[in-house]
């Protein structure tokens, strides 16, 4: 598989619409096509995470028929498979191995499936619940619960009390370990072989038909064993399989997970620092202080919002951990150890002796723990964790990756935003930038069938929204200005609006609305007015009004600002591009991304794409517009990509500070303009120029023949990236 392309398929468009997609996604050079899960799912539902039914190919998309003809159109297809839980829908009845789990409780056949205590905590109850008994049903709102045999005819309060499960207020802990810290989203044990081949069955028998030809799992951090699980599915199966892990700084996937890799947060992190100029860091960060009042300190950040999200969110989940520990007064010691755990987790496996590799991270966890609450109960936890009972174990490396996720993902990177193309998943936004020394660094110990990507259903924002904000670090002075004009006119909460300026210029032109809910999102995550959990109606109309505001007072001047920033931003999205598509690994391209896309975090990503614009530009090249360039670029990078292998070696080419090439084997070499504006100070390129391999080269995009020395301002005297092909 030389590619792919995600698309999310939702009720609106399934199998039968992307069947229609083929012939144009065929020209434009894609190699597989990679779908979100295909499971039957909550009706409805836009994303399909939230499955009810691993036994079925969900019906609104087509079922296993439509499925099947899709995969007819000859493209190989990876599916996202949701190993790590199930949901639980309104009305419960919908998942029916929880239903008979809720009805029989330990003496249900599918007891073994969730991971869970009786009676079974379940966070539904508004104020003043009031029940209905309906035969074999308790009824509440749009809730149904089964009945434990027999129990009917009980008087409410007794029949309350002889379930297999109690109702409490919607925002308590439930008694399952959920995913992160949605209580709609039950954890199921797949480590458990039962029930990994009821859930896979369907999976396994796709992929045996040839229907199925590859497979990406996602959230592996939440299962008991990844390794295990993995290890599992390649008994059963030997087509690729990608995880959706987040690899953080110099950390790398486990060597002994039999995968072929990652689904590439850590390529789109360091090709995005690549395009950013560390010299801007210091007065971005000094403009992001004064306007916001947080701390310079990342760190300090990430600490306190770690902490945060452990007392708002994750009781019951440090209550179970606590008891697994099996000693008392050791609760400030498993949070401090929780919040100070550097990656989403540490891969110690019970009944093994922890790599070394585990027990640094463990011991450097404990370490800064120990500073803040008594250093021997740290230890005694770090103790546990790393070489006790098998469950006090798994439940620490269960709780880490949704403590990293929510602390940090749907936190601290809403609360610390000097340059926000730095705040991605797996994303250290301190971190200010990668030289192409260290890029190329990076690429050679990459794994060839790695998956790399740009765009994701998951991103915070898309790949040319970040490609705008990465000028602003070439243009730290001009920005601070622009702010400086826009907040004098419309201001609303100062630990908010230097996000939204950012946001709302690079994502231009974008409407009130959907300005206004990404706003709303940002606060409720960044939970320092307003949370998901803790509505305020006066904040929440405070910030629609600056919302409407901001674009009908100053959206003209962003509107001019992003003009200027274009000239350059362009040039980065290009480089970007032509960098994650022939870098080493299987580059994916998430729907419409093709051409330009200003989107920015889900639902906003997730929006319908106009493929009959981007067939348009397809039939009919247009090289003096950013959409035609970035359809080019990408045209001929992927059809040059399906003529090299996974494998082809990897070799730098210098090409001075304004430059990033290489070379892949004696059949591609890619080169892209990096810090156009520090480009454009300097009077362009001067006389850098780039050593090409021996061998005649081709320009895919020009049709320019070159050999030698070539000097850079003539490769990229119409394109600001080549993509060159040997000959």
């Amino acid at each position: 598989m030389t590619s792919t392309y995600r698309v999310q398929l939702t009720p609106e468009f399934g199998f039968g619409e992307l069947s229609e997609l083929t012939g144009y996604l065929r020209r434009l050079g894609v190699g597989g096509l990679y779908l979100s899960p295909t499971l039957q799912a909550v009706a409805g539902s836009q994303h399909g995470y939230d499955v009810t039914d691993h036994s079925r190919v969900r019906a609104e998309f087509g079922g296993v028929d439509g499925l099947r003809k899709l995969a007819g159109q000859g493209f190989r297809i990876v599916a996202d498979i949701v190993p790590n839980h199930m949901t639980v829908p309104v009305p419960e009845s919908g998942n029916a191995q929880l239903w008979s789990v809720l009805r029989l409780g330990p003496e249900s056949p599918y007891a073994a499936w969730f991971d869970l205590t009786f009676p079974v905590a379940l966070p539904v109850l508004g104020e003043n619940p009031e029940f209905t008994v309906d035969g074999d049903v308790l009824r509440y709102w749009d809730h149904e619960f089964p009945l434990r045999p027999g129990t009917s005819a009980l008087p409410l309060d007794e029949l309350l009390e002889a379930q297999h499960y109690r109702l409490v207020p919607w925002t308590e802990p439930p008694g399952y370990r959920r995913f992160f810290d949605v209580s709609s989203l039950i954890g199921i044990r797949v480590e458990d072989n039962e029930v990994f081949e009821a859930t896979h069955r369907v999976t396994l028998d796709l992929i045996d038909e040839g229907v199925i030809d590859g497979l990406r799992v996602d959230h592996p951090d939440g299962l008991a064993d990844p390794r295990g699980y993995l290890r599992r599915l390649r008994a059963f199966t030997d087509v690729p399989v990608w995880v959706e892990k987040i690899v953080i700084g110099h950390e790398r996937l486990p060597a002994d997970w039999p995968c072929e890799g990652t689904t590439g947060y850590e390529a789109l992190n360091a090709i995005t620092r690549l395009f950013v100029d560390p010299a801007g860091a210091d007065k971005l960060i000094q403009t992001f202080t004064q306007r916001t009042g947080v701390s310079a300190d990342y760190g300090a950040v990430r600490y306190e919002a770690k902490k945060h999200v452990l007392s708002l969110f994750f009781k019951g989940e440090v209550d179970r951990l606590e008891s697994a520990l099996g000693e008392p007064g050791l609760h400030d010691a498993v949070v401090e150890m929780l919040a100070a755990m550097p990656v989403y987790r540490a891969y110690v496996n019970p009944g093994e002796p922890p790599s070394a590799e585990a027990v640094r991270i463990v011991e450097t966890a404990a370490a800064e723990a120990g500073r803040r609450t008594d250093p021997g109960a740290v230890a005694r936890v770090a103790h546990q964790v790393l070489y006790g009972p098998a469950e006090a174990v798994t439940r620490f490396q269960q709780t880490c990756g949704p403590v990293m996720a929510k602390g940090v993902e749907d936190t601290a990177l809403y609360r610390w935003f000097p340059l926000a193309c730095l705040n991605e998943v797996g994303g250290e936004p301190d971190h200010f930038a990668v030289t192409p020394e260290e890029f190329h660094a990076f690429c050679a110990v990459m794994t060839p069938t790695t998956m790399t990507t740009l765009s994701t259903h998951d991103t915070k924002r898309s790949e040319d929204v970040r490609a705008r904000l990465a000028v602003l670090s070439e243009l730290p002075d001009v920005w601070a200005d622009a702010v400086e004009s826009w907040s004098g006119q419309v201001r609303f909460d100062p630990a908010l609006d230097y996000l939204a300026w950012q946001s709302l210029m690079a994502a231009w032109p974008i409407d009130v609305d959907r300005f206004t809910n990404y706003l709303l999102k940002a606060a409720r995550e960044a939970k320092t007015s307003i949370s998901w959990i803790k509505p305020d109606p006066v904040y929440e109309a405070g910030l629609r009004d600056f919302c409407r505001k901001a674009v009908e007072v100053c959206g003209f001047s962003v509107a001019s600002f992003t003009a200027v920033v274009d000239r350059y931003a362009r040039v980065n999205s290009l480089g970007q591009k032509v960098v994650q598509l022939l870098m080493p690994g299987i580059p994916d391209i998430y729907q419409g991304n093709e051409t330009t896309d200003f989107s920015l975090v889900d639902p906003d990503n997730r929006r319908p794409v106009d493929y009959a614009f981007r067939r348009a530009l397809l039939d009919n090249p247009d090289d003096d517009t950013w959409d035609g360039q970035k359809l080019q670029t990408v045209t001929a990078c992927l059809r040059v990509r399906t003529r090299f292998s996974a494998d082809e070696p990897y070799f730098p080419i210098e090409a001075g500070r304004n430059a990033i090439a290489f070379a892949r084997g004696d059949k591609a070499v890619a080169v892209a303009t990096r810090l156009p504006a520090a480009l454009e100070r300097r009077g362009g390129f001067g006389g850098d120029t780039v050593m090409l391999p021996p061998g005649r080269w081709r320009c895919l995009l020009t049709g320019a023949e070159h050999t030698g020395r070539v000097p850079l301002a003539h490769l990229l005297s119409r394109f600001p990236v080549a993509v060159l092909e040997g000959s």
